[in-house]
Parts: structure tokens; sequence; C-alpha cells
């Protein structure tokens, strides 16, 4: 396959663009040029937001077509990702560093799942109800597509989080202009090559790389009926006052700042394993759902902050393409920088590094080794902002009322998890906790339940029956 790409997915054909302004992606892991793609302006933007305008006003097009229609176009789809798995998989680690293990499962596996599963949910869907009305006549309720959606997605799982807009979305009968972030954009081609094998009608699903500016001039467009959003907090608010004054709706799925709230009746031999890594350090701590607050009961800290520390010493760092390698490398070297200064403050303020803090001895790569700082406080630097990189603070709780406080003291409310013996104890505490999503002696994220955050972590949910309704707007017509 060709590393150097020189069109445009636009209208359902590969297009020229209108500069010549490219994007360059470079190996986390190795610091080379993987390749590269055309860096799309606002003229392409309009060139694709026009086809997906034309696309989802044709009388007979996408928008009108019946669901069991659209849902063997998305099966199609699926197919045709599915058939490209080991490439895009490979080309997501290479470019952002995650594990080659956690990339099969999570950029390889779930875009496909997700397919089927919206396929699947709206193919008997009636459109239309009838509801009896309080006034003597009955009344019809219809679920009708928004329209243009423009679905702007991150670097750390581009195929996921692609697939949490544009696979409800699809079903819903919207079509999609789809900006990939710089530095995941090789893998971006793949998936519009699916998108044509599948023959989805031109125009449905229109894929642009770009950059900052050409993404905040797609929000804007006066053609655009939806925003789709998967990134920072700082980003997810100019957005948001963006659609504000435009009074145009938008999902926003943004950072967080998660708790894991570790019970004083743990069994830790068992708590500190496979399950606990995944929660606090997936995607090389490149999750914004990571529980990297570690509450630790007073009476158990020493032990805790022993336990964590071997377990988060003891992970593999090294090649994401590597099977056995557990953590890899920072997406980019602007990122290695962003967490080694959160590193740094947290050691200006006098936190307690345990374990990690340095680069390992690796000749090239955006490497950072995990880390864990004890004797945090809540109100520190480090256990207020999103860090997004392999960095731990332990912070002690007195009872269980304080654990809880803490867990929701802060601007954030996205993840979170609760470890105990106790699965009443556990409910009960993730029952109090201000946010989101929570797991229970793990967590893994549900395609079938709704995901989002409140507070600075969001508005709206992806996953489960719910994404739908964010595609659609209802309608009543009165008998």
């Amino acid at each position: 396959m060709n590393p150097h790409h020189d069109a445009l997915f636009i209208g359902g054909r590969w297009v020229t663009p209108a500069s010549g302004e490219r994007i360059t992606v470079l190996g986390a892991s190795t610091e080379e040029i993987l390749g590269s793609v055309p860096a799309g302006t606002e003229k392409d933007m309009d060139a694709a937001v026009a086809a997906a305008r034309a696309a989802f006003d044709d009388p007979d097009g996408w928008a009108h077509w019946e669901p069991a229609r659209r849902a063997e176009a998305l099966h199609r789809l699926a197919d045709a990702l599915e058939r490209r798995v080991k490439d895009i998989t490979h080309l997501v680690s290479a470019q952002n560093g995650m594990t080659i293990g956690l990339s099969e499962q999570v950029e390889g596996a779930l875009p496909g799942v997700l397919l089927r599963y919206y396929a699947d949910l709206v193919r008997d869907e009636p459109g239309e109800s009838v509801r009896d009305g309080m006034l003597g006549a009955p009344v019809h309720v219809r679920r009708e597509p928004l329209g243009v959606v423009a679905a702007i997605v991150p670097w750390n799982a581009p195929q996921l989080l692609s697939a949490t807009k544009y696979a409800p979305g699809l079903a819903a009968g919207c079509t999609f202009v789809l900006k990939p972030s710089p530095e995941t954009v090789l893998d971006s081609v793949l998936f519009a090559e699916a998108v044509e094998e599948a023959g989805l009608p031109p125009g449905v699903v229109n894929v642009v790389p770009a950059g900052r500016e050409a993404g905040a001039y797609l929000v804007s467009h006066p053609d655009v009926d939806k925003v789709a959003f998967t990134g920072s907090t700082a980003a997810g608010r100019r957005i948001a006052a963006t659609c504000g004054a435009l009074l145009r709706p938008v999902t926003l799925e943004l950072g967080g700042k998660s708790a894991a709230v570790i019970l004083d009746d743990v069994d830790l031999a068992t708590a500190m394993s496979e399950p606990f890594v995944r929660a606090t350090l997936l995607a090389n701590g490149q999750a914004c759902f990571a529980s990297t607050r570690i509450l630790a009961p007073r009476s158990r800290y020493d032990e805790v902050v022993d336990a964590v520390a071997s377990l988060v010493g003891g992970l593999t760092v090294g090649d994401p393409l590597d099977p056995t390698t557990q953590v890899g490398p920072m997406a980019s070297a602007r990122q290695r920088d962003r967490v080694e200064g959160y590193i740094e403050k947290g050691r200006s303020e006098g936190a307690r590094l345990v374990v990690g803090g340095t680069r390992p001895s690796l000749e090239k790569g955006y490497y950072v080794t995990p880390t864990v700082f004890a004797d945090v406080d809540n109100t520190q630097v480090i256990a207020r902002e999103e860090i997004f990189g392999p960095v731990l603070a332990v912070i002690p709780y007195t009872d269980e009322d304080d654990a809880v406080r803490l867990a929701n003291d802060s601007e954030y409310g996205l993840g979170g998890t609760v470890w105990t013996d106790d699965d009443e104890r556990a409910l009960r505490v993730a029952r109090r906790m201000h946010t989101g999503t929570v797991g229970l002696n793990h967590y893994t994220v549900d395609p079938a339940a709704p995901f989002g955050g409140v507070k600075a972590s969001g508005l709206g949910r992806e996953f489960g029956p719910e994404a739908v309704f964010n595609y659609q707007q209802v309608k009543s017509i009165y008998r």
C-alpha cells in the first residue's frame, strides 16, 4: 500500500484537493515518516459539505431509504472494514503508539460491531408512532434524521471514535463529513476505501483530514446540521460556543480525571492485576475515562501505594507492534513533552515519586515510563488536570464518605471505578459518584450502554440505543 496519498474522498470519488498542503505522519515509536495525505482546506470542506447536503436532500436518497435498506448497507460497510482489520490496526498502532493487542480489539473489531449493532437496532424500528392526544384526536410522532453531521475525532482511538458517530448517525439516516486528527490520518484512507467498496451512495460519507482551522470552519459551516466531537475539554468549549450561537445540536465527549476508589476491604492481590491496568493506563494512559486518581484508605495507604507501584513498575514498555508490549509511546513529541511537564509539576508541588518519572532506555520513540506519585493532595495540579499519559496519583481518604467526596471533587465526571470484595457496597458507592460511567472491579465500555460525561466531561451520550437519538429530531403531526 502506498503510504503517500494524493486525493480526498468527497462525493463518493477520490478528488484532487484544493491546495498542495499536506499532513505528514511520524511513527510514535520510530519518529520516522509513515506516510502523508492532503491537508483539507476550507474549499475542501465546502465541497464535502455540499456533497453531504446533496446526498441528504435527495428525495430518493439515504435519508429516505427504508431502515432495512440502510441496515444492509451498514453490514456491507462492516464487512469491508473487517477485510482491512490487519492494515488498520497496524497503522493505528504505528501512528499513535497504541499496543497492537489493544488496537486489534478497539480499532479493529469494535467499528464493525457498532455498525452491525445499529443496523440491527433500526432495521425494524418504525419511524413514526401514533399516540392518543389529550384533545380527543390522535397525534403522529415521527423521528427524522437531523441532516448533515460534522464528525471531528481525536488521535487516541480514531477508528472507534469515528464509529461511535457514523454508526448510529448513518443508521438514523444522516450524512457525514468526517475530519480525522492530523496525528492519525493514514487509517482514515482505509476507512474511505471501505465506504467506497460498500457502495454507500455518493456523499453519504466524506473524509477530509485537516488541521484545527479547517475543523473550526467545518463546525461553523452554514450547511452543517449537527456536530459530533470527541477531544479535549478546551476544544469542546470552543465548539459548544459556536454551536450555541448557531443553535446547532452538538454532542461532546470530552476529558476526564476519573477516580479509582479502592475500598478498605479489597483483596489487593486480586485487584492489582490486568483489569486495574486497563482501567487506569489503557492506551498508554491516553484514554479520556482512565481512573488516574487512585483513592486509597488511610488505614491501608502504604499497602496500596506499594501494590500499585509494584504493578505499574512491572509493566513492559516497548514497541507497540510487539504483542508482548504493555505500554507503548505517547502519540507525539508534543504529547510526551506535555506529560513530562506534569511529572515535573508533581515533583515541584511535593508529591512523592514512587515509580517512573523518566524516559525508558529506548533509542527512539515518544516514551514516558509509567509513573506513580504518592502523598498527593486532591488540590494539586496532577490531581486536578487531565494529563493524558501514564501518570497515576495516589490520594489518601479517611472513610467511605470522604472517598465519595474526593471522587466528586473534580471539574470532570466521565469515568470511575470502585474496587471492593463487596458487590452491594460497590453499587452503593458507584451510585453516589457524580460521573457518567462507573466500573466495578474493572472498566470496560459496553457498546449496548450509554457512555458520556457530566460537568466538564461533555454533553450527550454515545453507545447504546440512546446514541441514535443524537442524530434524530422529533416531529409531531396533530390530526
